[in-house]
């Protein structure tokens, strides 16, 4: 087999495959002896006609085709093997010889990671933010949680701002009535805003038992953002009153005796955060400090792959939000062309990033051990909530592991980027990464790396304290070129499997 590699772009190459006929035997015989079980001709049973009546009454071209269609996964694969490209996608195949008895040829073209070296990255600086925790946010945080143990009690009089109503919902849409749009004895927050434009104006005022009538757009649901007329009707109407912050409070809401202690926890978990979120940003930052000091060109396709799954991903969650696109444009104050122009270069980033660690573990000659990959896979599980070795099943059912092998090799890469930088806070002091990590797995006898990388938030639990934790912001997502599969797989076995129970006692969401 003779192979001419031609560079059309420097993401893209034309292959030119000559084959001689010879290697297409045992295709030709498996072709064969496949129709031979399709044919019926008389005087023999299926799988055994002679090949010239195959020829014969099927057609010797029809018999090539057969041939050249099973052969053409593994001639390319050597192609591919032999020039040492780095394919992207799906070729685009075309037979230009078939020359029955002496040569096969054909071309293909596909798109390839491009040629370069990763830069010396030492020396690299990156900043991040510093490692506060202040008081009004150990505040905030206890007062959330107070939130979650506050009581209702019934009001004899009208609804106020703030108040909790018992309402039934009557719902028309084009005067036609919308029963998947209605509700009875909805516990309704009067002035959240969650159901209907108008509604919140609507109801303030209205004692139990009395309605009023509304025309206003639908907020969430099947119908969101479709002009409704609805009829509010008030069961009853309820206050909302919380705790006393005292050592009692502690008490029902935590393993604490003390509110002092309480509030010493939860300044512990949330100091245990922002060292998370300074892990994340470092890695974030320096790959991005890297990605500077390199320029590649980028296959269009590729990028064109990406921007269409983070739409696809983004659609999705809205549709499990109950959103439009429209409102959540809206609620990031952003044009259709914006988000457009920011979609394109996040993933113009994403793609890039991909590349650039590829590249950084080959030149480094970085690989991945069974291990790892265990430990990669029992993470995931475990955020998801199923069970190891099911998660461990899926994947390899469904031919992930070739994605999780690259997450894992993309992740030891920017590992090592890391090491190499130095990374500050705001107020100029040096952080010791490793010592960071080294501190925070002692703390949890787990690895936080994993923490690190996918800047998972930690929120509070009202049933203990040891889940009580402020809700931490969500850092950027690593620039890689498809950083999602893993993850994707991973909700994709939680829904498929029986949830297990979860072992993680910092109650991470995946």
């Amino acid at each position: 087999m003779k192979t001419d590699v031609e560079e059309l772009t420097p993401t893209r190459v034309k292959l030119t495959v000559e084959v001689p006929f010879d290697e297409l035997k045992p295709n030709l015989d498996k072709a064969y002896k496949e129709i031979s079980q399709q044919v019926r001709i008389k005087g023999f049973r299926p799988g055994k006609v002679p090949a010239p009546l195959i020829d014969k009454y099927v057609g010797r071209g029809a018999v090539l085709q057969e041939a050249v269609n099973d052969a053409l996964p593994e001639l390319y694969g050597r192609a591919v093997e032999e020039t040492e490209i780095f394919v992207l996608g799906q070729p685009d195949v075309e037979v230009t010889e078939l020359d029955d008895g002496n040569q096969f040829a054909f071309t293909a073209e596909v798109d390839i990671r491009p040629k370069f070296e990763v830069p010396d990255y030492d020396g690299l600086e990156v900043v991040v933010d510093d490692a506060e925790v202040t008081d009004e946010q150990v505040e905030e945080t206890v007062g959330n949680l107070r939130e979650r143990f506050a009581s209702l009690t019934t009001a004899e009089r009208a609804v106020e701002d703030g108040d909790f109503a018992t309402v039934d919902l009557a719902v028309k849409i084009g005067g036609e009535e919308a029963e998947d749009a209605s509700a009875t004895g909805l516990s309704y927050e009067v002035g959240s805003g969650t159901q209907a434009e108008g509604l919140d104006e609507a109801v303030t005022g209205l004692s139990a038992g009395e309605e009023a009538t509304f025309t206003g757009a639908l907020v969430g649901g099947a119908h969101a953002g479709e002009e409704a007329e609805v009829t509010v009707t008030v069961q009853s109407v309820k206050t909302k009153n919380l705790p006393d912050l005292d050592d009692e409070f502690a008490q029902l809401a935590s393993e604490f005796d003390t509110l002092d202690e309480l509030r010493a926890d939860v300044r512990t978990r949330l100091e245990r955060q922002v060292r998370l979120q300074q892990l994340s940003d470092a890695r974030d930052k320096a790959l991005e400090a890297l990605l500077d000091k390199i320029d590649i060109p980028l296959p269009d396709k590729v990028v064109e792959e990406e921007i269409g799954r983070r739409n696809q991903q983004l659609e999705q969650q809205l549709q499990m939000a109950g959103m439009t696109k429209e409102d959540y444009l809206k609620d990031e104050e952003k044009s259709a062309e914006e988000f457009d122009t920011d979609v394109a270069d996040a993933a113009r980033l994403a793609v890039k990033g991909g590349f650039v660690l590829d590249q950084l573990a080959v030149q480094e000659e970085l690989g991945v051990e069974n291990e790892e990959l265990s430990e990669y896979v029992v993470t995931q599980a475990m955020q998801m909530g199923v069970a190891p070795q099911q998660l461990a099943q899926y994947l390899t059912e469904n031919n992930q592991l070739p994605a999780i092998v690259s997450e894992v090799l993309r992740s030891k890469a920017l590992n090592l980027v890391v090491e190499h930088v130095t990374v500050k806070d705001e107020s100029g002091n040096e952080i010791d990464v490793e010592a960071v990590q080294r501190e925070l797995n002692g703390e949890t006898g787990e690895t936080v790396e994993a923490d690190a990388e996918d800047a998972d938030t930690e929120s509070a639990d009202a049933g203990a304290a040891e889940d009580t934790a402020a809700e931490g912001a969500e850092a950027p997502a690593e620039a890689e070129e498809s950083a999602d599969a893993p993850a994707e797989a991973a909700e994709a076995a939680a829904e498929e499997a029986p949830a297990a129970e979860a072992k993680d006692d910092e109650g991470k969401g995946a």
